[in-house]
């Protein structure tokens, strides 16, 4: 982007751009009025029909389907034929037909009931009306809790960084608006130790409170899904604060918060099952974890919250010890619980937790195996799920068919930047737990992962994540995998910056160069990366060229897009970026908006793109 003094202005007569540099010499650029590329014209001809009521295809009087019309019966067979659309009926074609031709013209005069080439152009430029992946829930969400992939916040109370930022019930409401599932805070007593307050433990965080934090969620949690919201609590409260905590809860949610009336479950129930209810989730209260195992203690050098320390080799164990240990904790210890128990506010706390949670603890590798007869959730830190994943990373995947394996990034990450989530999500890991309130790379994948099944927060694992083998194998996310599709990718053009930005944004002198990045992120073997060609000084940038991605494992693969702006002298500037589930891509050519770096929708910024599937 240039640095020296300047200015623009747009001549509507002449339909250009003018450019002043050095205050001396005027640069005139004229506007390319966008135009529909051979592939929507030839579209267009094979569908639409003369005014005479005949073919367009080599009809056409001006020889390029200008003249023709595109009635609902000929939409529907486009949306069938073309764009693999089944089942539209031609009440439903008429109604995308009346709502672009609102659109585009004045109702009053305008009667007619078919598209030309320049409404059907529209038509397929507008991503509301013809979006990139299907826009409603279309899974099954009938199965148990860990089937799903679940939209997971770390922290989710944090305004910036990790050690000296405000916390607020602000990013909770933004995290649930987003379609965030599951809410973590951290727990601690106030001042006076009568209270409970919201913050990063051993952090110059400022604190609020709890009870603002649990009307807000109550007040905003389903308002972009219907679908369960998880509460994970990091708890460092006294008994008496913990029987506060259940009051509180119990009188804020009232029949939206859900428990189970047994101690623990042998099956997490199902997402359908759960509509408009929330969910604790922590480990059980202090006094019994005191009871069964003494607390070891915490070296002088921890990280700032307990959750986030980052342990010691020697402490650092597999999945599986931690079943074991937790098992026979459960069995050794079953008789004293009563007796533990014998408070009534220890009870009323433990009551109200579904998810029974815990973390990695002691460890002995030939102890690793166990069966155990309840669920439950785990939590490792990005390193540990490293190690475990690199020495036993199909038991992660047995464990997790069942059970909830929640991932939360390395105590160092004090700016609240994110780790990689493929490596959790190739394991079968549900909640992979992100720092919401940041942004990046790999944010941009959590919000792509999450666009999929309507964007209500919970996705179907793949099928082959469930399965087990007749000898109890299951996928083994390090094997080396044929290829299963080809996934193709036409990148036709680009419009709505010159809406969304000043006309000097990108280049002082010039209008901008785009080009288009295209990532595969996903399975190891299906990485990929591809660029379209730069195209010079057009707000309007037209590369119509296609790009072959092959896949072993589509199902798990998010197809992230960029657009920059070709700078010779500086970084090249940023024009907008989305990520998509490639199992969600709707054949056919499609809409496909563009967000800002925090993920916010572009207003007008939108490409037009073809997918396919071989």
């Amino acid at each position: 982007m240039g640095k020296e003094k300047k200015t623009e202005s747009y001549n509507n007569d002449s339909g250009s751009y003018n450019y002043k540099m050095f205050k001396c010499f005027n640069r005139k650029f004229k506007i390319n009025e966008v135009t529909p590329t051979d592939d929507v014209r030839d579209a267009f001809c094979q569908f639409a029909v003369s005014n005479g009521g005949g073919s367009v295809d080599g009809d056409s009087s001006d020889g390029d389907g200008s003249s023709g019309v595109m009635g609902a019966e000929q939409l529907c067979s486009f949306l069938d034929d073309h764009q693999g659309e089944s089942g539209t009926t031609v009440e439903e074609a008429q109604r995308l037909i009346d709502e672009v031709i609102r659109r585009r013209h004045h109702v009053t005069r305008f009667t007619r009931h078919g598209l030309d080439l320049d409404d059907f152009f529209n038509f397929l430029f507008y991503e509301d009306l013809n979006p990139p992946i299907t826009p409603h829930v279309h899974q099954d969400m009938t199965a148990p809790l860990s089937h799903y992939f679940i939209y997971t916040g770390h922290n989710s109370y944090l305004t910036g960084n990790q050690l000296s930022s405000d916390c607020s019930e602000v990013p909770v409401i933004k995290a649930l608006q987003r379609g965030v599932r599951v809410i973590e805070l951290d727990l601690w007593p106030n001042s006076t130790g009568t209270d409970i307050n919201v913050l990063h433990g051993r952090t110059l965080t400022t604190p609020v409170p709890l009870i603002i934090c649990l009307k807000s969620i109550r007040d905003h949690a389903f308002f972009s899904s219907p679908y369960p919201v998880i509460i994970t609590l990091e708890d460092h409260l006294t008994s008496d604060l913990q029987a506060k905590v259940a009051e509180m809860a119990t009188q804020i949610f009232g029949q939206m918060l859900y428990y189970p009336e047994s101690d623990s479950l042998s099956e997490f129930p199902a997402p359908a099952s759960l509509l408009h209810r929330i969910i604790i989730s922590t480990k059980p209260p202090e006094e019994y974890l005191e009871s069964r195992n003494p607390i070891v203690k915490q070296k002088d050098n921890v990280s700032p919250s307990s959750e986030d320390e980052t342990p010691r080799t020697e402490e650092v164990q597999t999945l599986e010890s931690m079943l074991f240990d937790q098992d026979c904790e459960s069995k050794s210890d079953s008789d004293q619980e009563d007796e533990e128990a014998s408070e009534d506010q220890k009870p009323a706390y433990k009551r109200l937790i579904t998810i029974h949670a815990g973390k990695p603890k002691g460890a002995v590798k030939e102890e690793m195996k166990a069966v155990v007869d309840k669920v439950r959730r785990l939590s490792l830190s990005e390193q540990e799920l490293d190690r475990t994943c690199s020495s036993n990373s199909q038991d992660v995947v047995r464990f997790t068919q069942r059970n909830l394996l929640r991932i939360y990034p390395k105590g160092t990450r004090f700016n609240s930047s994110n780790y990689k989530p493929l490596i959790g999500w190739t394991h079968g890991a549900q909640m992979i737990a992100f720092n919401m309130q940041g942004y990046g790379k790999s944010l941009w994948l959590m919000h792509g992962m999450f666009r999929a099944n309507g964007g209500c927060g919970y996705v179907k694992k793949p099928n082959f994540l469930m399965k087990k083998g007749f000898h109890d194998e299951v996928f083994d996310p390090r094997k080396k995998l044929p290829v299963k599709e080809t996934l193709k990718v036409k990148v036709y053009m680009g419009d709505g910056w010159r809406m969304d930005f000043s006309h000097t944004h990108f280049d002082a002198y010039s209008p901008p160069d785009f080009y288009t990045k295209m990532f595969i992120v996903g399975v190891p073997a299906d990485n990929a990366k591809r660029k379209t060609k730069i195209i010079e000084d057009n707000w309007y940038p037209i590369w119509d060229e296609e790009f072959s991605f092959p896949l072993t494992v589509p199902e798990l693969a998010l197809l992230r897009i960029e657009v920059r702006e070709y700078d010779m002298s500086e970084k090249d500037d940023f024009g907008g970026q989305t990520c998509l589930p490639v199992s969600e891509l709707r054949p056919g050519i499609r809409s496909v908006p563009l967000y800002d770096k925090k993920g916010e929708k572009m207003k007008s910024v939108r490409l037009l793109m073809r997918f396919i599937f071989e």
